[in-house]
């Protein structure tokens, strides 16, 4: 049997009391609580990165308390110009369980107060309930009176002078985190599938532009009939964790200032005349395009997705500008330059190699990284890959490799830096998005489209800004061929002479709806990959969610990733943690939801 194995461990578990171990620490348990709740909320990448923080930093502060050594992190201290006094606690009898208890409160009151008037809050709320009924604890006790001793009273002060700091530490919290000042320059796109194509009327392709749907469904399920605005251009306003007046660089646009955190300068623009930018702004996103034509499972194309062939990569072996990208990623067979691992660099073993096709894997990373249907969001991806590798029995607690800490004190160290480094990285990346305003695929691919071909001007239907012909990949539209235009096939005339056709991924399947899940199409159907116009072009996405709502520079998936990868190796004290191999297993026909697949396990 074939196994689709990747570096990362997931395990598709629901939270349910019965699921509650007494092996976990209460913060575990906890930070689990706080992820559901975001499976049922709106898809706020940012939001999520700050609230787990909040949570973190709430947790790690009841612990700390407690302790002579450590010092809280904003517990008799400031949390941008809020103060959180302190006068001290009375030593418990049981250290441990006070703690336990001050844990519960605290992340008890961070969580419902965050998520209340969420989509998901009956089930977020009974969720919390639950859990303190499974510790024994009363959540009617509100008394935020420390002093008294009492561990309970201690968590929910905490968690209230946080719940004040968080009013005032530039997200909008008391808005609903809506934009103060931001408005996108480009009109809507109209992409309800598959009765509009095109992107006739974007005014500027350098810029982010909404999408218009009838039906838009959130990572949720849940739906809305208005084009969602851009999360969080504004992020760069919050007030961060480690970073300082020295990461930012403050820029005007559109009569306002932008803060920048580590500003990567700008992306490269199109020119409609045509220039050097211009070439590398088509380059980039002509390579997703041609990429969509890879996620067909019919695809004989094989790859080895072991350690063995992926991976590897220092940051010196990282392409330092956008000129060497085209020798980085690898167009035709996708991919990029990492050469993986000759051998395990735990266990000195070759790894087992894993040959799939590289339909079904592509489809996989796609879906599982999507900020899409039921999902947590990255900040929460890497929480959840933690809580997984913690529980294994390879798991060390050994702090940085070398302390052993019990399995609390490891929990809330590793969450508070973990939350940290996820509520930076959300504020850097988003200060970047807003500022730079970069338009995603879907509205640039097709916008190119309909300007026409740049690759001459000799040829029929040139436009220096075009996309460029690329024999297999970008061609023109000949009279009689085959195209798809997302709900049937037709034959070419007149109309589509010389136009320009991508080979691509066929879907969206069909339409499906929030509430209801999905259409039976995406139960037994694959829309594998064929000639479509290309100013049809869509992502693999459904057709109610098409592309997350802000820019596309820069990649907050990465950024989160390398983060939180950086994060667990200081922790652990070790890069290739836990034995040099992680699982990640997608049953045949039973892990995909876009459409069916992956076709073998």
């Amino acid at each position: 049997m074939k196994l689709i194995k990747t570096l990362l461990i997931f395990v598709l578990i629901g939270l349910s009391c019965s699921q509650l171990s007494a092996q976990n620490s209460v913060a575990h348990e906890w930070i689990e609580v706080n992820l559901e709740a975001i499976r049922k909320d709106l898809s706020r990448p940012t939001v999520h990165a700050r609230n787990l923080w909040y949570t973190s930093i709430a947790m790690y502060d009841c612990w700390a308390a407690y302790d002579s050594i450590a010092q809280p992190y904003f517990l008799g201290d400031s949390l941008g110009g809020y103060t959180a006094e302190f006068l001290g606690i009375p030593d418990p009898t049981d250290i441990q369980t006070a703690r336990e208890e001050a844990i519960s409160f605290a992340a008890y009151r961070m969580i419902r107060h965050r998520y209340t008037g969420s989509p998901g809050q009956v089930n977020t709320f009974f969720v919390l309930d639950s859990t303190m009924s499974h510790f024994g604890f009363d959540p009617s006790f509100t008394s935020t009176d420390y002093t008294s001793g009492v561990p309970a009273a201690l968590g929910n002060y905490i968690a209230e002078q946080l719940i004040a700091a968080g009013f005032q530490d530039g997200a909008n919290e008391v808005g609903d985190y809506s934009n103060l000042y931001y408005e996108p320059v480009n009109t809507p796109l109209n992409i309800d599938a598959p009765h509009f194509i095109g992107n006739p009327d974007m005014d500027s392709l350098n810029r982010w532009q909404p999408l218009e749907l009838t039906l838009f469904c959130d990572q949720g399920g849940n739906p809305f009939t208005v084009a969602p605005e851009f999360t969080s251009p504004e992020w760069g306003d919050v007030i961060p964790f480690s970073m300082d007046s020295g990461d930012v660089t403050v820029k005007s646009r559109d009569g306002n200032d932008w803060n920048i955190y580590h500003d990567p300068g700008e992306p490269p623009h199109i020119g409609l005349e045509g220039n050097l930018q211009t070439e590398d702004y088509r380059w980039g996103f002509e390579l997703v395009a041609k990429w969509s034509g890879q996620l067909d499972p019919a695809d004989t194309t094989t790859m080895d997705i072991s350690p063995a062939s992926i991976g590897n990569l220092s940051i010196d072996d990282l392409p330092q500008d956008i000129s060497e990208y085209p020798d980085f990623y690898d167009l035709e067979n996708g991919g990029d330059a990492s050469t993986g691992h000759p051998l395990n660099p735990k266990t000195g073993m070759p790894y087992t190699p894993q040959i799939v096709k590289r339909g079904d894997y592509a489809r996989i990373l796609a879906e599982y990284w999507a900020d899409g249907p039921d999902s947590e969001t990255p900040p929460g991806h890497w929480f959840k890959i933690y809580n997984e590798i913690s529980q294994g029995p390879e798991f060390t607690w050994l702090w940085n490799g070398v302390d052993s800490l019990d399995h609390l004190e490891y929990d809330v160290k590793t969450y508070f830096t973990m939350g940290g480094a996820m509520h930076d990285a959300a504020v850097a990346s988003w200060s970047i998005k807003g500022f730079y305003d970069y338009p995603r695929p879907v509205s640039s691919i097709r916008a190119m489209a309909e300007l026409g071909q740049s690759t001459s001007d000799t040829l029929p239907n040139y436009h220096p800004a075009g996309l460029g012909l690329d024999a297999g990949h970008i061609e023109f539209v000949q009279l009689g061929d085959t195209l798809f235009d997302g709900d049937t096939i037709f034959i070419a005339g007149p109309e589509e002479l010389n136009e320009l056709k991508l080979y691509c991924w066929a879907g969206p399947l069909a339409e499906d709806t929030c509430i209801s899940g999905f259409a039976p199409d995406y139960q037994t159907d694959v829309a594998g990959t064929t000639w479509k116009l290309a100013k049809d072009w869509w992502p693999y996405q459904r057709p109610t969610f098409v592309s997350p709502p802000f820019a596309g520079y820069i990649s907050g998936h990465s950024t989160f990733s390398r983060a939180a990868a950086e994060i667990m190796t200081l922790t652990t004290g070790d890069a290739f943690f836990p034995g040099g191999m992680g699982e990640f297993e997608c049953p045949q026909n039973n892990f995909l939801v876009f459409e069916e697949g992956p076709s073998v396990d």
